[in-house]
């Protein structure tokens, strides 16, 4: 066959076609073939007219430990296809890089997990190599809580979840907590799935907090809350727990929805309260422990698992609005009365004053009504004073008690605060805890003890102690009582009946008209006095048919009584 000689034009064209095919081959991954291996290098054949040499170590990596040989297939990145020594230049990193970044695009919009290797730690986190690309794994991403010590987790492959990639920037970030999350979750669901309510169960203390514990439970945290440690009151978890403890719960609640767990210990032991009522009737007297004070009383412990509440009132006989730590003390013995029992609301109510004697009962015992006392002047108020008496009570003495004759509303400011004072005992009310005194009892009743000389009828001395225009303000002679004898009673002659006839000082004979003991008055008058005497006399010097005038009758009376006087 005749061979002809290629023209210019043939030359060309095969040589344009030469440079087309090695543009088409650089910046892309080849595969080529080991030919030789030179120390800690490996000659590739890429089919071109040159082969090209890759360090050994590029085929070795995190996790990765290829032992090659001459006429293996191999997969580079061609970067030129030929430099200054006429080499093609290749690299097997780049080809991985290339090759995962395409893998790992799919991975990342499917939103698939991928393998990767911790190698290599860094400001912020750490560097995984996920077959040849390099990934950031943030230090919060490690695991779901704060890991100290990364060690055992270097150089292990293990699952990622990519977070964001950035091919332009070469940036990729990935997350292993997410993977553990995940995990988690499942394993959670399915543990949760396997609970039921009223499951006894081991579990071992995870973590303690002020309201109670949480408990794992083999992969899933219960709550343990501290109402439900024990029947009795607990102030704060560690008075019985410790992390780490192994604790034997019952599940009380379990949300299938949020996965969260109530658990119980007191629920394994017998419930105090069953029968609480036979035990603890209403009236008896038991001794317990103050476990806790506050503003409206005191919680009282009477056996582990049954507390009793002595209320602010039911302290003290006579410290009112006192704060309870002021009379009781935490973890002090105390004897208390059941006052209350109320098993659904598990609730008790306590009596701490019950069990000591009753002040105003000791008071009437020893101050019968009638009895004087003597104490101090502790309050003024509106309507009496209020006197400190023996027990720590206190008696009222009212305002019309104070005095027989003057108002009390006069009276009550000759006393002040501190002042001892003697009363008398009128009345004690022990279901209302008040004492009645009266001071002006203490000096006797004026009317009772001129009852026996003065009555209705009587005739008496009366000193005058003002003139008005209506009558006579007078004093009955050698008494304290008083009284007025009214303009009308001054005389039996209408022209006499004038109350200038008298001054004050004077002394006038009067009769007692009237003497109501109950509504202590008296009344005297002159008038009756002179009708009176007027009887007697016609009664004894006159009679009917002697022609005897009145006024002979009044003078026989008179020299009589003047005789008699003599």
């Amino acid at each position: 066959m005749a061979v002809t000689n290629p023209s210019r034009e043939d030359f060309a064209a095969l040589l344009e076609e030469s440079f087309a095919n090695e543009d088409l081959f650089e910046g892309s991954v080849v595969k080529g073939t080991i030919v030789a291996i030179e120390k800690d290098l490996a000659v590739i054949d890429v089919g071109l007219k040159t082969e090209g040499r890759v360090a050994l170590k590029e085929f070795n990596g995190p996790g990765r430990d290829n032992a090659l040989k001459v006429g293996d297939v191999v997969e580079v990145y061609l970067e030129r296809v030929e430099n200054a020594l006429g080499e093609a230049v290749l690299s097997r990193d780049k080809a991985r890089r290339e090759e995962s970044w395409i893998r790992l695009e799919e991975q990342f919009n499917k939103n698939e997990k991928v393998t990767g290797v911790i190698f290599n730690q860094v400001k912020g986190g750490f560097t995984v190599d996920l077959d040849g690309a390099v990934a950031f794994l943030p230090r919060s991403q490690v695991d779901i809580r704060p890991v100290r010590d990364v060690g055992p987790l270097m150089h292990t492959p293990q699952p990622f979840q990519i977070l964001k990639m950035d091919k332009r920037r070469g940036n990729i970030v990935v997350s292993r907590r997410t993977v553990l999350e995940e995990t988690r979750a499942e394993q959670r669901s399915e543990l949760v799935q396997s609970l039921e309510e009223g499951q006894i169960i081991e579990g071992v203390v995870k973590n303690i907090t002020d309201y109670g514990a949480f408990v794992d439970l083999g992969g899933i945290d219960g709550l343990l809350h501290v109402t439900d440690i024990a029947w009795r009151r607990i102030n704060h978890p560690t008075e019985v727990l410790s992390i780490g403890q192994t604790v034997r719960v019952q599940i009380i609640r379990v949300n299938h929805e949020t996965h969260r767990i109530s658990l119980g210990m007191k629920q394994l032991e017998a419930d105090p309260w069953s029968g609480i009522e036979a035990k603890y009737p209403v009236g008896a007297k038991f001794s317990g422990r103050v476990t806790n004070i506050t503003d409206y009383g005191a919680f009282v412990e009477l056996e582990p698992g049954i507390e009793g509440l002595i209320h602010v009132s039911e302290m003290s006989w006579t410290k009112k609005n006192v704060h309870p730590g002021k009379i009781v003390s935490t973890s002090q013995e105390v004897d208390v009365m059941i006052l209350e029992v109320d098993p659904v609301k598990r609730r008790i109510s306590l009596g701490l004053k019950q069990t000591l004697s009753n002040p105003w009962e000791s008071f009437s015992e020893k101050y019968p009504i009638g009895s004087i006392v003597e104490g101090e002047v502790k309050n003024k108020t509106e309507f009496g004073l209020f006197i400190g008496l023996d027990g720590d009570v206190d008696g009222m003495v009212h305002l019309s008690d104070l005095d027989w004759n003057r108002p009390g509303e006069q009276v009550i400011d000759e006393y002040n605060r501190g002042d001892i004072v003697k009363a008398q005992v009128l009345d004690v009310d022990i279901d209302k805890e008040r004492i009645s005194l009266g001071i002006k009892q203490v000096g006797g009743d004026p009317f009772v003890e001129v009852s026996g000389e003065v009555r209705k009828g009587s005739v008496v001395t009366c000193e005058i102690l003002a003139v008005t225009e209506a009558g006579l303000e007078v004093r009955i002679a050698d008494t304290d009582l008083t009284s007025f004898i009214r303009r009308a009673d001054l005389s039996r002659d209408r022209s006499e009946q004038r109350p200038e006839r008298f001054a004050a000082g004077e002394k006038v004979d009067a009769r007692i008209t009237n003497f109501d003991k109950k509504a202590r008055k008296v009344a005297v008058s002159i008038k009756a006095l002179e009708i009176a005497e007027e009887k007697e006399a016609v009664a004894q010097f006159g009679s009917s048919d002697s022609g005897a005038s009145l006024g002979d009758i009044l003078g026989a009376a008179l020299k009589a009584r003047q005789g008699g006087d003599e």
